[in-house]
């Protein structure tokens, strides 16, 4: 068992200036904002800052388009809208296509500071989230030395739409992607307008959780994403988010916007974008993911890293000890689906996770894809490793955390323990809020992990003074940094699974 020693907090040496009184404006590309200095903390936040123009009416399914110049001082004191989402009797009033907003966190007392940038980018499948999220909170990685950027993606069906006549109408260059098309916007705003709030274009981090994550690892493996990012962390997701599998190809994509446009009775891309939003949000489903559409991914981003043609920067990845989205309703049903899953590769997948009754299914669904995720991120730690340009980074995340009251939201204790999906979010942004008691335990790793990060966005490597040393991948691809109890027994990833989904994914790549 080893648990990180005490993290010092990342000091950095700054450049200095004449320092902007904290009611100054920021003059960006598009006109001037005010923010505000946070209570008892010399970190200013901006809210709300338009990065792109609203993707409304005609601008629906569409590029995001350049922000409109105003006059005057715009105050940036409220987060804006969150894109779509949510659906259901009444909506979300919080929701709205006019969504294309971002935040910044920054402590800089100067223009000229230059401090390392890092850049949330949220999960929730592709169809949920914002950068508005409490625990997105960037007060605390902001007062460690780095200026934090959170934005917003268009979701779901507006964020991930295509169509035959959407294709011919764009001529390929905005028939699918628009989330991920929105996340370069964004990038490219910061290149443009970040060193206004003490921020280094030259060092921007982009790092997400989950789909967040699925973005960051497509994101390396596009083309025109090169140089807007120098390093890269992912959390619990890869290209192909939790899974092993190819993405959609642009025509599977369009057959299902073919099958949208017929549940609205919609007979042309006009009719489309007269619909209500809450009809399309209705109609679209939950279902959304990048695309395959051969402009902005070119081909399948498994295919780029196997060989070695991402984008080389360095990397930081890792999975969480309980996290799992595999399921069993009866033995029959689990045998069932590795038979669809896995061809002839399952009766070697059931061997590892046997299924001889309805209990030990679910146990054995339970491992299954806790073991995939782990071998998710080691995959792309391995691969990003192998190019041998730029230092990869793995951990492995066992911290329980506490208890949510009545044991409800997406801390709720997973079937084999609380470090599941999303739980080491809270840790990384060092912002442990209200919701339970949390022990000396969580606040140390809270602490290791914020300080790990900020290191590696400002270096591109998380080792640093007070730090325990965390070795690359290349040195020790089998001993991940653990955060939390060494992980015993079962609470290890499989060896003999993890062997599994190397076969599968290699047999994917192949395809």
């Amino acid at each position: 068992m080893f648990r990180t020693t005490i993290a010092a907090i990342v000091i950095s040496s700054f450049g200095l200036g004449a320092a902007f009184a904290v009611d100054d404006p920021v003059r960006l590309t598009t006109g001037q904002i005010s923010g505000a200095t946070l209570p008892n903390s010399d970190v200013r936040v901006f809210k709300g800052i338009p990065f792109a123009a609203p993707p409304t009416g005609d601008l629906r399914w569409s590029a995001p388009k350049p922000v409109a110049h105003w006059e005057g001082v715009r105050k940036a004191d409220q987060f804006g809208k969150m894109c779509m989402q949510g659906g259901g009797r009444g909506g979300n009033p919080n929701a709205s296509e006019d969504c294309l907003y971002l935040n910044v966190w920054t402590a800089a007392k100067s223009a000229s500071e230059k401090r390392p940038v890092m850049v949330w980018i949220y999960g929730g499948g592709y169809t949920s989230g914002s950068g508005s999220q409490v625990m997105y909170d960037g007060e605390a990685l902001a007062r460690k030395g780095a200026v934090i950027v959170t934005l917003n993606y268009r979701l779901g069906a507006f964020g991930f739409f295509s169509h035959p006549d959407l294709t011919k109408e764009s001529d390929l260059r905005g028939a699918a992607n628009f989330g991920v098309m929105d996340c370069i916007a964004a990038l490219q705003w910061v290149q443009k307008n970040i060193a206004a709030f003490g921020g280094d274009p030259k060092r921007v981090t982009i790092f997400g959780e989950s789909a967040g994550s699925g973005m960051v690892a497509n994101l390396m493996a596009i083309p025109s994403a090169k140089g807007l990012f120098a390093r890269a962390a992912g959390e619990s997701s890869a290209w192909s988010t939790i899974s092993i599998a190819p993405l959609k190809t642009l025509a599977e994509a369009e057959q299902d916007g073919v099958k949208l446009a017929d549940k609205l009775g919609a007979k042309s891309l006009a009719d489309l974008r007269a619909q209500p939003a809450e009809a399309i949000l209705k109609a679209g489903g939950r279902g959304a993911a990048p695309v395959v559409d051969g402009w902005l991914i070119r081909e399948d981003p498994s295919k780029v890293f196997a060989e070695g043609r991402q984008t080389a920067v360095p990397v930081l990845v890792g999975s969480n000890r309980d996290e799992s989205f595999g399921g069993a309703r009866s033995a029959a049903d689990f045998i069932a689906q590795a038979h669809k899953e896995y061809g002839d590769l399952a009766d070697k997948f059931l061997e590892i996770y046997p299924a001889k009754d309805d209990a030990q299914a679910k146990d054995s669904a339970f491992f299954a894809g806790r073991d995939q995720m782990a071998f998710v991120m080691r995959n792309w730690a391995k691969l990003a490793s192998r190019q041998g340009k730029t230092k990869t980074f793995l951990y492995y995340f066992t911290e329980q955390p506490p208890r949510v009251p009545n044991a409800r939201g997406a801390f709720a204790p997973g079937p084999h323990g609380s470090a599941v999906h999303v739980s080491e979010v809270l840790y990384v942004f060092d912002h442990l809020d209200n919701s339970r008691q949390w022990t000396d335990a969580d606040r140390h790793v809270a602490d290791t992990m914020s300080s790990y990060w900020v290191n590696f966005a400002t270096t591109g490597d998380p080792n640093g003074k007070g730090l325990e040393k965390w070795a690359t991948y290349t040195e020790n691809p089998d001993m991940p940094m653990i955060f939390g109890e060494a992980p015993e027994g079962r609470q290890a990833p499989s060896a003999a699974g993890l062997a599994f989904y190397q076969t599968y994914f290699d047999k994917i790549v192949a395809q």
